[in-house]
């Protein structure tokens, strides 16, 4: 079942609304800003093994913990920030996918070095299969198994499969101009 469908079936209401939320308003939709888009990537990484719910639950407290997804910030953190971090009960105290985080901005940051930004190499790659970006992200990037590129890849606008057609919010994400959706139009 998609993820359009199952929200309409969830209870409680409160679990409901944290999912529709996010599938409303941000589940597909194209992200222009690099500290924004790591954000999606740490928080993509964190659900490995969890469930997506009970990262949405967390979200806000991902942001306070992690400077608001500040990448220079983030690969700074020093050997104290990785204690704070495994001690911090607000968000998943993983030393993997803490370490993770860390070492990801350090590669962003090299990656803007090159390329102007985060989201410039990623439209650099585009198109890729979902094969050819696994083997990208685990080239570049540390803690990132297939469904974590997966869904960080359909949830950003670089691979379709976000919303079903007949989902109100997919005619929304197309006029967003989704990455997936130009490369069709050419």
């Amino acid at each position: 079942m998609s993820y359009c469908l199952a929200i309409e079936g969830m209870q409680p209401e409160s679990r409901k609304e944290l999912h529709k939320n996010y599938h409303d308003n941000y589940y597909g939709f194209p992200i222009h800003n690099d500290n924004e888009l790591f954000g999606r990537l740490i928080l993509e990484i964190n659900q490995a093994g969890l469930s997506w719910e009970t990262v949405l639950k967390k979200e806000q407290n991902f942001r306070e913990a992690y400077h608001n997804f500040d990448i220079r910030k983030i690969a700074a953190y020093t050997e104290e920030d990785r204690e704070r971090l495994l001690s911090d009960p607000g968000i998943i105290r993983n030393k993997l996918k803490v370490n993770a985080a860390i070492e990801n901005a350090k590669a962003i940051i090299e990656l803007q070095a090159e390329f102007g930004s985060f989201e410039k190499w990623l439209e650099h790659h585009h198109p890729k299969t979902l094969q050819e970006w696994m083997k990208l992200f685990k080239k570049t990037f540390k803690f990132t198994g297939g469904e974590i590129v997966n869904e960080f890849l359909m949830s950003t606008g670089y691979l379709s499969g976000a919303h079903h057609e007949t989902c109100p919010v997919h005619s929304k994400v197309l006029a967003q101009k989704p990455l997936w959706k130009r490369n069709l139009d050419k």
